[in-house]
């Protein structure tokens, strides 16, 4: 959420980057309508609380007991409205950094950086369902009849290319050395702190989920009524809360994470060529990243994410492009974002594998999470989390960019050690 006051104090400023979120400015409205309200009871409160105090020392009983009758009136309604004022609060979404591009949807989307070309062939390539099916190693069919359409099974060395991508990933983010690299070619000057692996629930509990600010859109989300419980649709949304509620100290920070999650999402409203294979699917494996900064280092810490970000991209050499997200195709909690798209052969085009999300203190105000700073200041953190890889999509891009002639894959150099071998065929 945003600082109460910084909305109080500007609001129009706040209506206009509302608005370029492409959501409704008459929110900032609806909050200092509602604010107003909060302030009026909060004073009645705190002024009967104050004659009860009084009333208790000079031991004036039944005064006492008339301003008891009365805060028994006035403390619910308070209750009732700081509830309404928290939700009109959490309604407006963060600012976003000067530099973001104003724009409606993702058209407005602007690539800053590419690598590689899109690959070419010279002979018609299959699309990864094909591919995989020929080597037996993907089963949407067997999946739909146990679990239902867009589930999948993976097998043989597509399975292996999962667990592959796992520890290359972890080798890359749990070395000081390799990370000082990365920093170093990107000229950014940051920590090399490791990322600590994390397998984190699949499972939260619904006011979590509203304070990380990611349980809208609800229709995108599983929820299990019996238990009161979401699946989570990212590794983020059970991380983003490991210090929720906590103080730490300054010498603790950066504090980063690298999660590991089985996800859900309904994929609600996605049709046509998405839908085939494993490309839009309810059930799918990410890695992701999640980090707790001091509040000056924040924007460096997404740029060095980044980097990371590419650095693994460009190590299994996909063709891929860092595109800067606009303001109407951003997450509501996002300052700043950044997208990485890889060339999909079959669709001949970019599709998104990876996004990098930079928060401010927007997630952390919501979460109540804080650094206790050498100098005893408490301030709210700085979040960021990010895509490591989300595995169906990598593996997609790693089979049909790397195709050959005879159906058999190439597996990426980085990848051969862990998967035992340089190409994928079928077994005989």
């Amino acid at each position: 959420m945003l600082d109460p006051q910084v909305i109080r104090d500007n609001p129009d400023s706040i209506k206009e980057s509302v608005k370029a979120k492409q959501k409704e400015p008459s929110l900032v409205d609806t909050f200092l309508a509602i604010d107003k309200e909060w302030k009026d009871v909060l004073s009645k409160v705190e002024l009967l609380r104050g004659e009860r105090n009084k009333a208790s020392k000079e031991k004036d009983i039944e005064k006492g007991r008339k301003i008891k009758d009365e805060l028994a009136l006035f403390e619910p309604q308070l209750a009732e409205v700081e509830n309404r004022w928290r939700q009109a609060l959490w309604a407006i979404p963060n600012t976003f950094d000067p530099e973001t591009i104003i724009g409606k949807d993702e058209t407005q989307n602007k690539v800053i950086r590419s690598w590689g070309k899109p690959t070419s062939f010279d002979f018609y390539p299959k699309d990864h369902i094909a591919l995989g099916e020929a080597l037996s190693m993907i089963d949407v069919e067997k999946a739909s009849t146990i679990s239902g359409a867009r589930f999948s099974y993976l097998m043989g060395d597509f399975a292996l290319l999962e667990f592959s991508l796992m520890q290359f990933a972890l080798s890359v983010l749990g070395s000081p050395e390799t990370l000082s690299k990365i920093a170093n070619e990107r000229g950014l000057e940051v920590s090399n702190k490791p990322f600590v692996p994390v397998i984190p629930p699949v499972m939260i509990r619904p006011e979590v989920f509203e304070r990380m600010g990611r349980l809208h859109p609800t229709e995108e989300r599983y929820y299990i009524p019996t238990d009161d419980t979401y699946l989570v649709g990212s590794a983020e949304h059970t991380m983003g809360p490991l210090h929720m509620d906590e103080l730490l100290p300054e010498k603790l920070f950066p504090i980063r994470y690298v999660g590991f999650s089985t996800s859900f999402r309904r994929e609600a409203g996605s049709y046509g060529r998405d839908t085939r294979g494993i490309l839009r699917v309810h059930q799918f494996d990410k890695m992701e990243i999640e980090s707790f900064t001091l509040p000056e280092l924040g924007g460096v810490e997404q740029e060095f994410i980044v980097a990371i970000q590419e650095y693994l991209m460009t190590s299994l050499e996909l063709p891929h492009q860092v595109m800067s997200i606009c303001t109407g195709d951003m997450g509501g909690p996002d300052y700043r974002q950044y997208d990485i798209n890889t060339w999909i052969p079959s669709q001949a085009k970019y599709r998104e594998t990876h996004t990098s999300d930079y928060m401010t203190d927007y997630q952390a105000r919501r979460l109540n999470t804080r650094v206790r700073r050498v100098n005893n200041e408490n301030q709210f953190v700085h979040m960021n989390d990010a895509t490591v890889f989300a595995m169906g999509r990598t593996i997609i891009a790693i089979v049909e960019n790397n195709q050959q002639k005879d159906g058999s894959i190439l597996v990426p150099s980085v990848l051969q050690k862990w998967m035992g071998k340089e190409k994928i065929e079928k077994i005989k």
